[in-house]
């Protein structure tokens, strides 16, 4: 069963309202690389993993959805005291006229999320080889925001999130090693 703490995985600190950064940080909330598509990514691919990496998948997937939580923590930060002029200005239009300041799973380029954002191959290997990719993707992410962002206490969260996402590819690595020496012994797969 889960225990639930009412408490981020990391503090998330915002020093002012800026709209463009909530919109760019969307990204993260709702792409194709971001938090949400790789929770769902590794709790799905977890029933066709071999057991001793079941755990793996279930752990950092469960992690994303607390990462997806500080993500969508920022978005509302950064955007909860905007005027409409100010969301406006920053490219969120479209998103306050259909959502106003509520959250809403899509990219910063405004386009929906889609479960096709999900890969699940059948193949422990393959899918791993995704995994790390997906990781990979989501750091450079990280990596691409604090240089976008001039907000401290922003990038000092976003600076965590990217540490993690390097935690994960080096996690998901030593599963495809693992999984390749078992199957290098007894030739499955």
């Amino acid at each position: 069963m889960w225990v639930y703490e009412k408490k981020l995985q990391y503090p998330v600190k915002v020093s002012k309202c800026n709209p463009m950064l909530a919109k760019f940080l969307i990204e993260q909330y709702g792409g194709a690389d971001g938090e949400l598509a790789a929770a769902l990514r590794y709790l799905n691919q977890r029933y066709t993993i071999p057991d001793k990496i079941i755990g793996l998948l279930t752990d950092i997937g469960t992690e994303e959805f607390a990462h997806l939580e500080m993500i969508a923590t920022m978005v509302y930060k950064l955007t909860k005291d905007a005027s409409p002029e100010e969301m406006k200005a920053a490219g969120l239009t479209g998103h306050y006229a259909n959502h106003d300041k509520a959250l809403f799973y899509h990219n910063a380029a405004g386009i929906p999320w889609t479960a096709s954002y999900i890969q699940a191959k059948g193949d422990p290997i393959a899918d791993l080889y995704e995994d790390i990719a997906a990781e990979e993707k989501a750091r450079a992410t990280y990596q691409w925001l604090i240089d976008m962002s001039d907000d401290p206490d922003i990038n000092d969260s976003l600076r965590f999130l990217r540490e993690r996402e390097v935690i994960h590819s080096q996690r998901f690595r030593e599963a495809v090693e693992i999984l390749k020496e078992e199957r290098d012994r007894k030739k499955v797969f």
